[in-house]
């Protein structure tokens, strides 16, 4: 695959051929009158883009975005000349993660040995693709201040920043923020000045990065390169300590009201966008932060992606979910149940290109605990104890005969590889 594209003399970008680049891409970033500006080979370019780790990226440039995200340069799956080439031949550019260990993890920002080994790791990693064409610029960590005391961190960061700025003098440096706060935007920016820029991510609460910034004095260009769905640390809990988790026609809106209202609205000192999670994973439940799911499917949250890109809707739309009832009873109404006791669910979901709608129902247990993920590290999914396809909107199951903590889910189908999803968290008692 990658020694094939070697020979691509052409590539698709949003439908159109794109002559294959080869050598470094200039990026820049300039304050213009306007606002801050970036510009790759002298021409303007806004981050249209979404956070990605698989190994397909066409789906980004096929629903109108133009750049990918990454978390780190590569892994025992993909490689990151891999992510690259893949970009590339799909006409994308790429902000690429570079791995700085975290605090929360044990790493020592005192051990100066660690620090110079982290460092000089980072440099042959730099060398290795810092003359790809795809190259946007460097990720220097993500969320390394989540939970962290050792401002030191941001020493090292700086250092990162002014090695990359030697070995490559097109592409730019920023690191990647947990939320806003103004303490650590302030300290950042203080100790981190050779950054061009700042990326914050934030979920529920992107509606205060305004004033976030406003209140710590930052006058540059910024990112958000993480925003999306509504955190399951920001939502309301079932009377036993569970998150409830939106709808997917809830998110699909909260990712439209969040663009327009904060992203978009910010036009000097916002250079773009990376949306959460152009994929699917398992934090909490198998689709709380996926666009897609498990199977492949897109969501709703997708279609309102493209149209926020392009202006246009696609010709096929996801169904969108309006409730799911179980024994009548929604999420938030804290549904008990007594081992093996009947239960009635009933789905409620309508379909823009009037598709004909199948279901799926499936009961998994919850996350133990102690198996919790946190700062969205690995999490174990659950293994699902019941499932039934069906063409009705409605089921009628048993409860699950052990005690414990459950979710019912719904995945609700139009055969044109679209789906709608919701879920009802339940104990039996």
């Amino acid at each position: 695959m990658i020694a094939a594209l070697a020979g691509i003399s052409a590539c698709i970008y949003n439908g159109e051929p794109k002559a294959v680049k080869e050598g470094a891409s200039k990026v820049e970033l300039r304050k213009e009158s306007y606002g801050f500006q970036l510009y790759v080979d002298g021409e303007p370019f806004y981050i249209k883009g979404a956070g990605f780790e698989g190994h397909d990226p066409s789906s980004v440039a096929k629903y109108g975005g133009n750049t990918i995200r990454t978390w780190r340069s590569g892994d025992e799956f993909i490689t990151g000349q891999q992510k690259l080439d893949q970009a590339h031949a799909n006409g994308l550019m790429v902000i690429l993660g570079l791995e700085v260990a975290r605090e929360r993890h044990g790493f020592d920002y005192d051990n100066e040995d660690a620090v110079k080994q982290q460092l000089e790791s980072i440099r042959k990693v730099v060398l290795k693709y810092k003359d790809h064409p795809a190259l946007l610029a460097w990720g220097i960590g993500n969320e390394l201040n989540l939970r962290y005391t050792n401002k030191k961190v941001w020493d090292a960061v700086n250092e990162i920043s002014e090695m990359i700025k030697q070995l490559d003098p097109n592409h730019l440096t920023t690191t990647m923020l947990a939320g806003a706060r103004e303490e650590d935007v302030r300290a950042v920016a203080e100790l981190c000045p050779s950054l061009d820029f700042l990326s914050f991510q934030l979920y529920g609460s992107i509606d205060k990065l305004p004033a976030y910034i406003a209140q710590s004095g930052y006058q540059g260009a910024y990112a958000v390169t993480e925003w999306g769905v509504t955190g399951h640390w920001e939502v309301p809990l079932t009377a036993w300590g569970r998150p409830i988790e939106e709808n997917s026609h809830v998110k699909a809106m909260a990712y439209k009201e969040r663009y327009e209202q904060v992203i978009a609205s910010d036009a000097y000192h916002c250079i773009g966008s990376t949306v959460f999670l152009w994929g699917q994973k398992q934090e909490r439940t198998p689709t709380w932060y996926g666009m897609f799911l498990e199977t492949g499917e897109k969501t709703e949250s997708v279609d309102v992606m493209q149209y926020l890109w392009t202006g246009e809707w696609p010709v096929n739309r996801a169904p969108q979910m309006q409730n799911l009832l179980l024994n009548g009873q929604t999420a938030y109404d804290n549904v008990y149940l007594q081992p093996s006791e009947p239960i009635k669910a009933e789905a409620f979901a309508t379909d823009p290109n009037g598709d004909i709608l199948t279901y799926r129902w499936e009961i998994l247990p919850e996350v133990p605990l102690e198996n919790q993920s946190d700062g969205g590290d690995f999490e174990p999914r659950p293994q699902t104890i019941f499932g039934k396809d069906s063409k009705d909107n409605i089921v009628s199951i048993n409860a699950p005969e052990k005690p414990g903590e459950y979710r019912l889910f719904v995945y609700v189908f139009d055969g044109h590889n679209s789906a709608a999803t919701a879920n009802v968290p339940f104990y039996v008692k």
